[in-house]
């Protein structure tokens, strides 16, 4: 029978994400199948848009791409949002 420390030793601790976003960016990761080379990416998008915009982006993305690469549709998605919000953002300034 083993002992009972040995066992705690081979328990392996799973440290929990520190923020909401990179929660959100594993997940992504692991539901588009982004490969490892973009992994940081994500995480870079996450860090910086907002949850609601990148749950839009990858609602979208499950909807219309069946086949392919979901991953590099992911991004092209994110891309025009973030340019329409940039083209939002400058309509609201010139009228002020």
């Amino acid at each position: 029978m083993e002992n009972l420390a040995d066992i705690l030793k081979r328990k392996a601790a799973i440290k929990p994400p520190a923020y909401q976003w990179q929660d959100l960016a594993l997940r992504i990761i692991k539901e588009l199948g982004i490969p490892d080379f973009k992994r940081s990416a994500v995480f870079k998008i996450c860090r910086d848009q907002h949850k609601n915009t990148i749950e839009k982006a990858m609602n979208e993305t499950k909807e219309l791409c069946q086949t392919g690469s979901k991953w590099q549709y992911f991004f092209k998605v994110m891309a025009s949002l973030e340019e329409l919000q940039k083209k939002t953002k400058e309509k609201k300034t010139e009228n002020k």
